[in-house]
């Protein structure tokens, strides 16, 4: 297990967003939606699995004017499981960036599979 301090995550996490191109953040930042650092998903989020992030909403591609408002999506990155992982610190900030970026795309509405497929899984 490799273990960095929260404030050392938690900027792994922002390098991964510094990362995306301008448009790609823009649109992020136009998503009404909030990037949480947890230590570890609840029961009902994992469903008994090492679950290292998680997306929780309506991806763009399938919202509506009709939807009226709605709370914020969230996206959840679960240090414990990340950290537990982790075979170096390198490894585990190279994580930290697809599991972000893996996450963000169920945002726009790519599935699990295409996300392999990229390398973001």
């Amino acid at each position: 297990m490799i273990q960095i301090s929260r404030e050392e995550f938690d900027e792994a996490v922002d390098d991964a967003l510094d990362s995306l191109p301008e448009e790609i953040a823009r649109a992020i930042a136009e998503a009404n939606v909030a990037i949480l650092v947890e230590e570890e998903p609840d029961r009902a989020q994992s469903g008994g699995t090492e679950l290292l992030g998680l997306y929780e909403g309506i991806p763009l591609d399938q919202r509506s004017v009709f939807d009226g408002f709605a709370q914020p999506d969230r996206i959840f990155v679960f240090r414990g499981p990340l950290q537990r992982v982790a075979r170096s610190r390198a490894h585990l900030v190279q994580e930290i960036a697809v599991t972000v970026l893996h996450e963000l795309g169920h945002l726009f509405g790519i599935s699990d599979a295409r996300l392999h497929e990229l390398g973001w899984g």
